[in-house]
């Protein structure tokens, strides 16, 4: 890092901010990050002329240092971000859109910061993660982010094998210019009737949120040209239905938690969780004459 207008040392370490940046409707900002953008010492960029342009759009102005912060410079600029720090001064950490090391660059100085004691905080903003998963209409209760998928085809489809039985809904980002294949792949490991959603350029002019199966959305894509920032939000897998176990096998399940201590009517609510089974089928087969 150059030198810049940050003297002197404070007698206790900054802090390190992390803000969540309007995936693309400037007024989605919030008056934190506002206010944060105004008041830090420095301001670290995934992309410095996107947050001229948000400045502008949200009508603040920064006058702290702004300096880049990729990950074609992260590891180099690591290290001179947390001396800032170390001096006492507070340093913002704002990517293109989102929230920072959800698949952008943050992560490396979260966990140097840490490491060398330094308080890390956020202002949270948007997530395309959370945004993508509402609005495609899948489950919500239970998900998992997988980021970016591998770019070679050999290494995305072996990915995909291993996540073809995952019960939980699956949010994935993709670029667009791999869509169309990824989709594919998709199609071919967890089924062409499997639902799923398309959610491009959220929250910009060009909104667009695609439900349909797998199969369709690979096709929707193969035949066009997507643009823009992509999510994909594929539903779980089917849950397995378990193999209830003989009768007998409940019968001694009870009677095993009855001499260790448990009153039958607890034993036999045991069972039925432990089996995934109702109360009164356990009960049934317990008092079966």
């Amino acid at each position: 890092m150059k030198e810049h207008a940050l003297v002197g040392e404070m007698s206790e370490p900054g802090r390190l901010i992390l803000l969540g940046a309007p995936l693309g409707n400037p007024a989605d900002a919030s008056t934190r990050l506002r206010e944060v953008l105004v008041a830090a010492d420095v301001v670290a960029a995934e992309d410095t002329r996107r947050l001229s342009r948000l400045a502008r759009d949200l009508d603040v102005t920064i006058p702290g240092r702004i300096v880049s912060y990729f990950e074609g410079n992260e590891e180099r600029r690591t290290p001179e971000l947390v001396e800032v720090l170390a001096a006492g001064y507070q340093v913002a950490l704002v990517t293109d859109g989102g929230m920072p090391s959800v698949s952008d660059p943050g992560y490396r100085l979260v966990r140097a910061a840490l490491d060398a004691g330094i308080p890390v905080t956020a202002a949270p903003g948007p997530s395309a993660v959370t945004t993508a998963l509402a609005l495609s209409g899948l489950p919500c209760d239970r998900f998992c982010f997988e980021g970016f998928l591998p770019r070679s085809p050999g290494a995305r489809r072996a990915r995909l094998r291993t996540l073809a039985n995952e019960e939980r809904t699956l949010v994935l980002f993709e670029a667009p210019h791999r869509v169309a294949a990824a989709l594919a792949d998709l199609a071919d490991a967890f089924g062409a009737d499997r639902p799923a959603a398309v959610c491009r350029e959220l929250t910009k002019t060009y909104e667009e949120v695609l439900r349909r199966p797998l199969g369709e959305l690979a096709r929707w894509a193969g035949e066009g040209d997507p643009r823009g920032e992509i999510t994909l939000v594929v539903a779980g897998a089917p849950a397995t239905p378990a193999t209830r176990p003989d009768d007998d096998v409940l019968r001694a399940a009870v009677a095993e938690r009855e001499a260790a201590g448990l009153t039958r009517r607890d034993a036999i609510t045991e069972v039925a969780t432990t089996f995934g089974l109702r109360r009164r089928e356990v009960y049934a087969v317990v008092h079966q004459v």
